[in-house]
Order: structure tokens, then C-alpha cells, then sequence
């Protein structure tokens, strides 16, 4: 059993300003964390690496690639929304983000690792096909499941969203692929507005969007029971050839941008049962990509677990604040 961490300091460039939620402090005091791990230095680790333009533009629009890349060089403040806030380095450290995680990918099919943790900035889930939002430029999760698609092969990809946030870009970009499954658990209604127990999927993909709105105020339980109700018996239908992650680790109880309350523990339970449906259908391939979570602690904390829990080592809490 192999995982692989996949991270790099070059993504401490994306300067979001001061008292920006998505800021450099959550790689940061996250990796500060994992260095305390005594299982942390037995992790196959990787660096970052740049994509390139085809990779983006098999999801995104060329404009939006384009007025990223101008936007960043003429020092303007932010991309299509003003939440995105950008600075100089921004578009390349997104590329990097993007080719990051192709590159974790790549790692993962080829067998060189069982499975692997991005630990990257900006997130990705929020940006549409000509919009970045969200504190989103490009979807990284979403270029990646067409990679894999496109340069391995894969012909079912599963990506579950348990970001408090719904997916609202990756949703969108794969509604109408039955090729592509999308479950989201999220906080409803909640920002972006999307995500509803209707939605989905539209025409060859109806039946591949699954959607589980949470009330807030949800916790563990909740969670669980739509796993064992909804989500788990989806996945066993489904079969996929490799399960994305995209891992925002905002529904912890102590997140500032959200109203539900799972525990760090939790995140163990979820990630033990996705680990177990990759044995069942597509030898144990599972990539993660970081996505939300703005309690420095508390994303320090679920990370530490989530990736213990991919090495299958003791996810130990100790924060008193966190224990079930």
C-alpha cells in the first residue's frame, strides 16, 4: 500500500490579500500539521507540476483562459467575480494546481502509487466552463476526470464533492455525460445555490448527477445515512474505473463559511468507505484534491485524518473540541 502527497510551495504565491478565507495559511499550517505525523515521511511525495493550455481547454472555454492570463498580467484584483480575488502569479499557480493533480493521476494509473492527496491552492469545483467563481479559476477536478479518460483510457469516473459548497462547476460541465458520476453532499441552501435533489442530470446523463442537499445544523449521522441510503448503493451501481475526490473539508463543525457539524473523525468514516469501494471496482484508485476549509485548525486536523486514513494509519484526534 502506497499513497502519494502531492503538494508544492510555489502555491503560497496565489496572494488573495488580507482577510481572505482562501488564504496561503491553510497549506501552510496544514503541512505544518502532517510534518508532526510520524507516518507523514513514509508518504511517496511529489511536487507540483505546471499543465498546459490543451489540458485546461478540454473543459474550459478559451476565453476564460485568456482573460485569466490577461487579467493576472495587468495586476487586476480579481477574475469574473469578486470573489475570485487573483494577484500576478495567479494564473500560473493555477496551472499548477491543474497539472498537480493530472500529475497525482497519472501516478495512480500507472501503479506507482494505490492512491494520493493534492494538497493545493486555488480550489477548482466552483469554475464553470467560461467563469471562474467561487475563489475558483479552473476546475481541477474536472480536467482530471477527462484526462483520464482521454490519456488512460478510463471509461467510468466517479467524483464525489463532500465540500459544504455544492460543485456547481463540475455538475454543470459533466450533466449531460453518463460517463462521468457526480455525487455532492452539501449544505442546501447554501451558496452557490445549486444542488437540489432534483437536479439530476440532463438528456444521456440523467441518473449520473447525484445530488444530497444537508439542512444545516446536519452532523455525522446524517451523513452517514445517506452514505449507507443513497450514496454507497450508487457507487455499487455505478462501478467506476477511479474515484475522484474533490475533498473541501468545510462541513466541519468549527468552519467559519458553513453550518454543518461534522466531526474530524467523520471524514475518516467517509474516506474509509470510498477506499472500499475502489477494492471493489477499480484496485483500490483514489485521487483527493484539497478543495475547501478556512478553519486553519479544524482543515489541519481533517486533512491529517483523511490522509492517515488513505495510508491506513491510526487517525488519532486529540483536540478535545473535535471528539464524537
Amino acid at each position: 500500500m502506497k499513497t502519494a502527497f502531492a503538494s508544492d510551495a510555489r502555491f503560497m504565491d496565489h496572494d488573495t490579500g488580507v482577510g481572505h478565507p482562501e488564504r496561503p495559511a491553510r497549506l501552510s499550517h496544514t503541512l505544518a500539521h502532517l510534518k508532526r505525523k510520524p507516518w507523514f515521511s513514509s508518504l511517496h511525495m511529489m511536487s507540483g507540476v505546471e499543465c498546459n493550455r490543451d489540458q485546461i481547454s478540454s473543459m474550459h472555454d478559451e476565453g476564460l483562459i485568456d482573460r485569466a492570463q490577461t487579467s493576472c498580467a495587468q495586476g487586476l484584483s480579481y477574475l469574473d467575480s469578486p470573489d475570485v480575488v487573483i494577484s500576478p502569479d495567479s494564473f500560473d499557480i493555477a496551472r499548477l494546481a491543474v497539472g498537480t493533480v493530472l500529475s497525482l493521476s497519472d501516478a495512480i494509473v500507472s501503479g506507482q502509487v494505490n492512491n494520493g492527496f493534492a494538497l493545493i491552492r486555488p480550489p477548482g469545483h466552483h469554475a464553470e466552463q467560461n467563469e471562474a467563481l467561487g475563489f475558483c479559476l479552473f476546475n481541477n477536478i474536472a480536467i482530471t476526470a477527462r484526462y483520464l479518460q482521454q490519456q488512460h483510457g478510463l471509461e467510468r469516473v466517479l467524483i464525489v464533492d463532500w465540500d459544504v459548497h455544492h460543485g456547481n462547476g463540475t455538475q454543470h460541465l459533466f450533466e449531460e455525460d453518463p460517463s462521468v458520476f457526480f455525487i455532492s453532499t452539501h449544505q442546501y441552501p447554501h451558496y452557490p445555490g445549486t444542488g437540489s435533489r432534483s437536479e439530476n442530470g440532463i438528456g444521456a446523463g440523467q441518473g449520473a448527477t447525484l445530488n444530497c442537499p444537508m439542512n444545516a445544523g446536519t452532523g455525522d449521522d446524517d451523513y452517514q445515512d445517506a452514505f449507507r441510503e443513497k450514496i454507497l448503493p450508487a457507487i455499487h451501481n455505478f462501478k467506476p474505473d477511479m474515484i475522484l475526490i474533490s475533498a473541501g473539508f468545510d462541513a466541519h463543525r468549527a468552519d467559519p463559511l458553513g453550518s454543518i457539524n461534522l466531526s474530524s473523525e467523520h471524514y475518516a468514516w467517509m474516506t474509509t468507505r470510498l477506499m472500499e469501494c475502489a477494492d471493489q471496482y477499480c484496485q483500490g484508485r483514489i485521487l483527493s484534491a484539497l478543495e475547501g476549509g478556512y478553519d486553519l485548525d479544524a482543515l489541519a486536523e481533517s486533512v491529517g485524518v483523511h490522509l492517515a486514513t488513505l495510508n491506513k494509519q491510526p487517525a488519532i484526534i486529540k483536540s478535545s473540541k473535535d471528539s464524537v
